[in-house]
């Protein structure tokens, strides 16, 4: 099972925290083969907050956090980095490759599917923006590697060749592989997609472990809204490759705004109990 960065053991206490940093993106215009598919959108992703985006598919959720990770061109605005040591931002485009991975990572839908390796010789991928030359893995990097495997669930893993996992141990392998990179932002799109639904929620509980106990600044896309109000600080409701509200869940996810954006009828109320929303679309067969 997942377990809390900062209980599990296998990592030292002494391994020094990835930096906070805080991504931004101002103003982007982003195309596709031409067409403009993101349009003039703002987003900050601040450091020990969660901010997930949600929105019907084609409302260019996906495109915005590639942008945001240097994976999609970016036609217009820019996309900056910065810390609260610095006096200034930094423009995330003029950063070597190497330099960037040491500060933003991001688990993507669509991954390779590795032949003839282990479990952790695919986590340790992670560990790449930190090699010089053809040197092999040092003390810190086995540790990342460890203490990434024992998160995600996958140690006991860690000598399996991934040919043979399910869709949803490879998804839990590549994660680890993310948070091996040991970055102060993390980009999730759509990391719940392939797992059962105690993985789903033990994801989601990760998520919560980096904002709230490392102060990571998370960026993810969902699907699932109930999913999105559970994990979110803030909630980016996108439309048509705009921004149709933002803010926090219960004030972005109402019924209003949803209808609006999936065209569907729903009800939004709160789960007494635990105090979370509950969205209830409304279909034509209700019962």
């Amino acid at each position: 099972m997942f377990t809390s960065p900062s209980r599990r053991a296998g990592r030292p206490a002494a391994d020094p925290a990835p930096p906070a940093a805080a991504l931004n993106g101002h103003d982007l215009v982003l195309r596709y083969n031409g067409t403009p598919v993101v349009h003039g959108v703002s987003i900050a992703l601040e450091p020990g907050r969660a901010t997930a985006l949600v929105g019907p598919n084609g409302s260019g959720k996906s495109t915005l956090l590639r942008a945001l990770s240097r994976l999609h061109r970016v036609d217009g605005g820019r996309v900056t980095l910065g810390s609260p040591s610095e006096p200034s931002e930094r423009d995330a485009a003029l950063l070597s490759a190497r330099h960037f991975a040491r500060e933003v990572t991001l688990f993507s839908q669509s991954r390779p599917s590795p032949q003839g390796l282990t479990v952790a010789e695919v986590v340790a991928f992670g560990r790449h923006p930190y090699r010089r030359g053809f040197a092999g893995p040092g003390a810190g990097d086995r540790s990342a590697v460890d203490h990434a495997m024992g998160v995600t669930g996958v140690r006991d893993m860690a000598g399996r060749p991934v040919g043979e996992l399910s869709g949803g141990e490879m998804q839990r392998v590549w994660l680890a592989a993310c948070l091996a990179q040991d970055t102060g932002v993390v980009l999730l799109d759509e990391p719940t997609n392939h797992l059962d639904l105690r993985y789903q929620i033990e994801t989601l509980d990760l998520v919560r472990d980096l904002v709230e106990e490392h102060g990571i600044a998370v960026g993810i896309v969902l699907h699932d809204l109930d999913q999105a109000s559970r994990v979110a600080d803030t909630l980016v409701l996108m439309r048509s490759g705009r921004v149709h509200a933002a803010g926090a869940p219960a004030d972005v996810l109402t019924a209003e705004n949803i209808g609006e954006v999936y065209d569907i009828r729903v009800e939004v109320g709160v789960d007494p109990r635990t105090g979370r929303l509950r969205i209830d679309p409304i279909g034509r067969h209700p019962g």
